[in-house]
């Protein structure tokens, strides 16, 4: 047998072995989605979306776990968004190529893979003790904002790595600033590739527990953070406000296994109704991310 065809058979095998096994992780990820959706169907109703957690089965609900993670998000993006892409910018565009470069370089990557207990550890030192946080929205999404960091800066880097030269030099022939070049044509046509990186972090983020454990979060809470849109009776006749961010919260994650841990049958029952409107919200998380993303990137054209 001549190597040209030895080699052909062993690019056949692989390829076989290759959909095989993305077949077999395909129907084990379909049967677990068919199981939990069988489990938690019967829970799946508008009074459990809208009810707190109870020490009975039949009447708890997931209402202060849901706004929490909900909450918990949208602090995290707010610091972690734009952090992490000035961050990459700086690190791709500005920064020297020298041994301090490549050193700080080495570390995010590496942070990109530490336990996420980690991070706990240090969101209960840093925030909760040092900053007086306490068990709040804010320290949490903190604590998430440094944990998604690194994956974000290392995905603007790679995005932005992956364009041309020959555009920030078609961009510095006709005069342009390193801000210009970066505002104007690197960053609109790096986006989606950025926005493939946020998808990744931030669905990391909504699952993650032990952080968010290890900082005080509550398994067990009755009442809501205080709404940042407050309506009044007189004009201006809504006002915003922050303290929200300082009370203390839940989320889906810590509500789910509060309710595994739990000896009756019918919490097992919420556990799988409250994973099926996790499964939700990180699906039209990661919807919106793709749209947006693909709606920048057809506006691209090199």
């Amino acid at each position: 047998m001549s190597r040209k065809i030895f080699s052909r058979r062993l690019d056949k095998i692989f390829k076989i072995l290759g959909i095989s096994f993305m077949v077999f992780s395909l129907l084990v990820l379909l049967v677990l989605l068919i199981d939990v959706f069988l489990d938690g169907k019967s829970r799946l109703t508008w009074g459990f979306l809208t009810s707190f957690p109870s020490r009975k089965p039949q009447q708890a609900g997931i209402l202060s776990a849901w706004v929490g993670s909900v909450w918990i998000m949208i602090t995290t993006a707010i610091f972690a968004l734009p952090l992490g892409i000035g961050a990459g910018i700086y690190l791709e565009e500005y920064a020297r190529k020298n041994r301090l470069t490549k050193f700080i370089e080495i570390n995010i990557a590496n942070l990109a893979g530490v336990p996420s207990i980690i991070y706990g550890l240090l969101g209960l030192g840093l925030f909760v003790r040092y900053l007086n946080l306490d068990r709040s929205v804010l320290a949490g999404g903190l604590t998430l904002a440094l944990l998604v960091l690194p994956i974000i800066i290392l995905s603007t880097q790679q995005a932005l790595r992956a364009i041309p030269f020959s555009i920030r030099e078609a961009s510095y022939a006709v005069g342009a600033t390193k801000w210009q070049t970066v505002r104007h044509q690197l960053l609109p046509a790096a986006l989606g590739n950025i926005m493939t990186g946020v998808i990744l972090a931030m669905s990391r983020a909504i699952g993650e527990t032990a952080p968010l454990i290890t900082i005080g979060a509550l398994t067990y809470i009755a009442f809501l953070p205080q709404s940042p849109i407050i309506f009044l009776k007189n004009f201006p006749f809504v006002r915003f406000s922050l303290k929200g961010m300082f009370d203390p919260f839940t989320v889906l994650p810590i509500q789910i296994f509060n309710w595994v841990s739990r000896p009756q049958k019918g919490f097992f029952t919420n556990a799988a109704a409250g994973i099926i409107v996790l499964l939700c919200l990180t699906l039209i998380m990661n919807i919106s991310a793709i749209l947006l993303r693909h709606h920048y990137q057809g506006k691209i054209r090199w």
